[in-house]
């Protein structure tokens, strides 16, 4: 039998939602134009005032925004309220060392909060459960929005943060979490501790999973579901638009299902932002329809997927969005770190190196691994060994400093790496990422 934690909301007919959105879309505008200088700039340039959208359907008259733009209106530009009104920040790495600021009122909260407990209730959750969350905290918005969301489901909720994997075994056994929170590849790895340590998946008391923050297949939600003994959740959200929950698995597990009532969702061909129709693959657009302090409209997240409307077994009857089957830029999601190859190029410059790199992503034993091959110049090249490893370590400590992670790095002589005659290949994944 599904549960819901908002059934009035979430099981609502498609004509109810959206005449919510069509009332939230004008009042939503009307708030950006007035109290957001750099997108009513953006939208006297492409002649659209507030009074040209009476409905949803006319969302599509109204300018894009994308990370770029973010970054332009750093850190107050795109404030939609009072500072005196906002309680909070989180925050995302940028590309270039310039990070993603998003602002809360606590409304703004509250609104997100729900989101993530209408997640757990999805994969299962009551106020019997104890959700253990060990996606990071802080600036990151993994660990507080489903700690948020726990707290409204009336869950024992354990905020563990991530790592010191022995520390979350032990509070895993000891106290009986029920439902695991974190990225699939953390997921995955705290199967293989278990199994080491010589725990059976039937000795853990978890029955269920909610894993987001990076790429994973069908294969691994299998694994993961072997390893741990539970049912695997997905989990979607930008912290651009609030955080995780702004979609989620049912038990269908046929798609992730968008709060619809919070969130407007379309589809767009990425070269020529042209919305396309329902089952069409292309660009996920967001548009966040009462959020106050950070009301982003029309913001392009780079993900690739598909919407569908058709009827889900679960009862709910908001779109739902594939798993992302890609991106329409550079990113690499990489240990759930954005990545981008301009930031690697950046380091590279900046330490004196050639701009001829190759990037290799992989997945070993279900966690990413990243190499970065750099080609030495002829003056650089060195055979001693000694002197190219400590050249390496501090090659890959300023990589840390800049991405968040440590990749591995090697440097090879002159004219090692392929040149291409077209575009440059400086990326390969070797991740099976999508079926």
């Amino acid at each position: 039998m599904e549960r819901y934690y908002q059934p009035e909301i979430e099981t609502l007919p498609y004509e109810k939602i959206r005449e919510m959105q069509n009332e939230k879309i004008v009042k939503q505008v009307k708030h950006v134009y007035e109290n957001v200088a750099y997108y009513r700039n953006l939208m006297d340039e492409k002649g659209v005032k507030p009074e040209d959208i009476k409905s949803v359907d006319d969302i599509k008259k109204l300018p894009f925004l994308s990370k770029a733009d973010l970054r332009e209106a750093y850190p107050y530009g795109l404030l939609g309220t009072d500072l005196k009104n906002c309680v909070r920040i989180q925050s995302t790495s940028g590309t270039t060392g310039k990070r993603v600021v998003a602002f809360y009122t606590q409304h703004d909260i509250d609104l997100w909060e729900d989101c993530c407990a209408r997640a757990i209730v999805a994969a299962g959750g009551t106020n019997e459960d104890v959700c253990h969350v060990c996606y990071g905290y802080g600036l990151f918005t993994g660990g507080p929005g489903l700690n948020g969301g726990s707290h409204k489901v009336g869950c024992l909720t354990l905020p563990m943060s991530s790592g010191n994997t022995d520390r979350q075994i032990q509070f895993m056994m000891d106290l009986g979490s029920t439902i695991l929170c974190c990225t699939p590849s953390y997921a995955a790895y705290i199967g293989e501790t278990l199994a080491e340590k010589g725990y059976k998946p039937e000795d853990n008391k978890l029955k269920a999973g909610i894993f987001g923050a990076e790429p994973w297949t069908e294969e691994m939600r299998r694994q993961i579901e072997k390893s741990l003994g539970i049912k695997a959740y997905d989990i979607y959200g930008l912290t651009e638009t609030s955080g995780p929950g702004v979609a989620f698995e049912c038990s269908e597990q046929r798609g992730m299902h968008i709060n619809e009532d919070h969130f407007y969702a379309e589809i767009i061909d990425p070269e020529t932002g042209e919305v396309l129709p329902e089952g069409e693959k292309g660009e996920l657009v967001f548009t966040s329809l009462d959020k106050e302090a950070f009301p982003l409209l029309r913001y392009r997240t780079r993900d690739i997927c598909v919407l569908t409307r058709e009827k889900c077994s679960c009862g709910r009857t908001h779109v739902r969005m594939s798993k992302p089957m890609g991106r329409s830029d550079d990113m690499l999601i990489i240990r759930g770190v954005n990545v981008f190859p301009s930031q690697i190029e950046t380091v590279l410059l900046n330490e004196g190196y050639t701009p001829n790199y190759q990037i290799v992503v992989d997945r070993e034993n279900n966690s990413d691994t990243l190499d970065i091959y750099v080609e030495l110049s002829a003056d650089q090249f060195s055979d001693k060994m000694a002197e190219t490893q400590k050249r390496e370590k501090v090659l890959t400590d300023a990589m840390r400093a800049m991405l968040g992670i440590g990749p591995k790095i090697h440097l090879v002589a002159p004219k090692t790496i392929v040149r291409s005659e077209g575009k440059a290949v400086r990326v390969i994944d070797k991740r099976k990422l999508h079926d």
